[in-house]
């Protein structure tokens, strides 16, 4: 489902598209999800090598794409679920938000919510806690700042999957895996130049 709304920002309107979508859980109720983000057209050479060793059921891509052939590279390894970051002036297609119902059948287990700008430091930014609680969602995932985070606030769970494009100063250049196991719900980071866990 497709819908548009409209934010005030100073005295100009934005009109701000959202999405929905459902992944399924598997005969065992698990999902195996791969999440990145901030790839500016150059993911990291070891990106595909790296999911396809993951098998994702699914990649969701948290914005600041820059060349849409990106989505196409990573299409050839699982469906792609994308939003846009404030550099992808040329995909107005693609949705500002977007909300996936994981279910069980047809009953959702969890809602989580995609969009590109959601935090300020380790902070979940007023206006995504407002979006995330008008779309009943429980967790956040973002990308915008590079940074690799997992955290709580506002009684959310918030992931950023860190960047896979073009290193940023010091960061590492990385990408998320969320997985649900026995109905437990996990994240990791998996750091693309050494293809192992990343941690802070």
């Amino acid at each position: 489902m497709v819908g548009a709304v409209y934010t005030t920002s100073g005295k100009s309107r934005r009109k701000v598209l959202e999405h929905s979508e459902r992944l399924q859980l598997d005969d065992q109720n698990g999902l195996r999800v791969a999440i990145v983000a901030d790839t500016h057209s150059q993911p990291h050479p070891r990106t595909a090598e790296l999911l396809r060793a993951e098998r994702p059921s699914a990649i969701l891509h948290a914005g600041d794409i820059g060349d849409l052939g990106v989505l196409d590279q990573l299409a050839k390894i699982a469906p792609v679920i994308a939003v846009r970051g404030n550099i992808d002036e040329r995909a107005p297609h693609l949705p500002d938000v977007v909300t996936i119902d994981v279910c069980a059948g047809e009953q959702s287990a969890l809602r989580l919510l995609i969009t590109h700008i959601a935090v300020y430091g380790a902070k979940l930014r007023a206006d995504a806690a407002q979006l995330a609680a008008r779309h009943s969602a429980r967790i956040v995932v973002c990308g915008h700042s590079h940074v690799p985070f997992l955290g709580r606030d506002r009684g959310l769970t918030v992931f950023n999957p860190g960047s896979i494009g073009p290193r940023r100063m010091h960061l590492p250049i990385v990408f998320g895996m969320m997985e649900i196991v026995d109905a437990k719900l996990g994240f990791r980071h998996i750091d693309c130049e050494t293809g192992h866990a990343w941690s802070p």
